[in-house]
């Protein structure tokens, strides 16, 4: 992050989240909520988060998207959830400068397969809702 990216306080009961991989790192940072049910994430736009147009990329929005829908399949199957499937649809844009919040929670579990559905908003205003369908892998 450049010194000319600052960050301000995440909305309440968000805190940094940490322990990510390094894809996830370098796109972040992320903040979480933590939840009883599903997941519940955070990042605030920054420039580099944007296309050429100022716009959020969807590419930001569906790496989000996947990160949080993988840990509602965490939190409520178990197991290390791995993509198999991720649909996303762009219902409207957000801007640099602007926090993107979003929610995921199971809907349906097998033994190894984990099905979960989100979305990605700007206060009341949804950008992107989500389905995603995740391989539950499990420690031998």
């Amino acid at each position: 992050m450049s010194d000319d990216e600052v960050i301000p306080p995440p909305p309440d009961g968000f805190v940094l989240a940490g322990g990510r991989g390094a894809f996830t790192t370098h796109n972040g940072p992320y903040f979480y909520r933590p939840t009883e049910t599903g997941a519940e994430q955070a990042f605030f736009a920054l420039k580099r988060h944007c296309n050429g147009v100022g716009l959020i990329h969807g590419g930001m929005l569906s790496a989000f998207l996947d990160g949080l829908l993988a840990g509602a399949a965490a939190r409520g199957a178990g197991g290390v959830p791995v993509t198999i499937h991720l649909s996303v649809d762009y219902l409207d844009m957000g801007r640099a400068g602007e926090w993107v919040q979003g929610e995921a929670r199971l809907t349906r579990a097998a033994r190894d397969i984990a099905f979960v559905e989100g979305r990605a908003h700007v206060g009341g205003r949804d950008l992107a809702r989500a389905t995603g369908v995740f391989k539950l892998m499990r420690r031998r």
